[in-house]
């Protein structure tokens, strides 16, 4: 079926487009300092919603990608995301680019073809709304090779890893109290903006313990909430949201690996390091269920085929048994979000007594029967408050 984007959407990348070149081989931090108007640079095979979205929130007026935005190994809709935006995509220009351009040289791209002061330099394929959605159609009859060669994935790291992931979990030394409160988990995952917004309404009544996995502690920060606790490997969040005072807990492996480690200790802060086969979105959640948080709600989380696939996982077996271990405690953000937009406020019962005392007010006003009716219920009132007044 023929995806449908509004006629905005129409590739411009025919068009000669100028502008200021920012490169980053990795989107997530290209689009930290990357402004309006300007050329992003990026080496990003398949590009994933996630980082679609954050392109777009930048407003580049071109994207020049050296890898395959789409290469049609699994419907990945980051480059239709892009180009129903209006922003172009010249593809697979190839990694020479990130050697013959620096940070702030203006570049002209037409056709494809990318020059630097009237010199042709590199040469890729303009994406077209056409091809995105014919590669994404493609994609859909590969997916059920991807779902049978993905749980055979999860099984076999399920025998490897069970030992770790099903014996009891020694937890690192956690200051943050879960204890009988409402967690809150947010990942920089698939609509995870959207549904922090969605969810206001809940954070202001329930004040729940606020835990960033990564960049989710920017995405808390940019609404006005402080995380108190940030998981992950620290590499897509900002340093700002790292000196924001929240504890510090860093993804270790059971390899002894702790890739966040590095960063944090050039900033000169103090962490926990806690090691775990999973994911960091894994851990946030067991360290909240395992310190026992009444109810743990995840925005952004990874649930599905195409969001693995995205994350380049070749199975889901710490995140399936973490979930399994969490239970009923477990919630996803989209679904609360529509009990608490649904749920009546007491703001909505002041607003309706109002109503009703102005209709009240009204048909006193201009009912003849209706005044007299009061007029006549004062005066008896009034003759009942003199005889109160004669007993005394």
């Amino acid at each position: 079926m023929k995806m449908v984007v509004d006629e905005v959407a129409k590739n411009p990348v025919g068009e000669k487009t100028e502008g200021t070149a920012r490169l980053d081989k990795r989107t997530k931090n290209l689009v930290k300092r990357i402004k309006p108007g300007e050329i992003a640079v990026i080496d990003h095979t398949d590009i994933d919603r996630v980082s679609a979205e954050s392109i777009v929130e930048t407003r580049p007026a071109l994207v020049v990608n050296a890898a395959c935005s789409i290469t049609g190994a699994y419907p990945n809709l980051g480059p239709l995301i892009i180009i129903a935006s209006g922003i172009g995509i010249v593809d697979e220009v190839g990694e020479v680019i990130f050697d013959l351009v620096s940070e702030g040289t203006t570049l002209s791209v037409s056709d494809g073809v990318v020059y630097r002061e009237g010199e042709e330099i590199a040469r890729g394929t303009p994406l077209t709304l056409d091809e995105i959605e014919e590669r994404i159609e493609r994609s859909k009859l590969r997916l059920g090779k991807h779902l049978g060669d993905f749980a055979a994935n999860t099984m076999e790291l399920l025998e490897a890893e069970k030992a770790i992931l099903l014996e009891s979990v020694e937890l690192p030394h956690i200051a943050t109290r879960f204890s009988g409160r409402h967690v809150l988990v947010v990942v920089r995952g698939p609509h995870y903006k959207r549904d922090l917004q969605a969810l206001k309404p809940y954070i202001r009544e329930m004040k729940p313990v606020l835990v960033a996995v990564d960049g989710g502690a920017d995405a808390l920060l940019e609404m006005g909430y402080k995380p108190a606790m940030v998981v992950g490997d620290m590499d897509s969040i900002t340093d700002d949201a790292l000196r924001r005072g929240a504890e510090l807990v860093v993804h270790g492996y059971p390899d002894g690996r702790a890739p966040g480690r590095d960063r944090i200790d050039r900033l000169g802060l103090g962490y926990t390091t806690f090691h775990y086969p999973g994911t960091s979105e894994d851990i946030a959640m067991l360290i909240a269920y395992e310190k026992g948080a009444e109810l743990i709600v995840v925005v952004g989380g990874h649930t599905n085929l195409i969001d693995f696939l995205e994350k380049d996982r070749r199975g889901m077996a710490s995140t399936f048994l973490v979930r399994l271990r969490i239970g009923s405690r477990l919630m996803d953000a989209r679904g609360l979000g529509q009990i608490y937009g649904q749920r009546l406020r007491p703001w909505h019962l002041a607003l309706m007594v109002v109503a009703a005392l102005i209709v009240v007010v009204i048909i006193v006003a201009l009912s003849v029967p209706v005044r007299q009716f009061f007029s006549l219920i004062a005066m008896r009132l009034q003759v009942w408050l003199m005889k109160l007044q004669h007993l005394i």
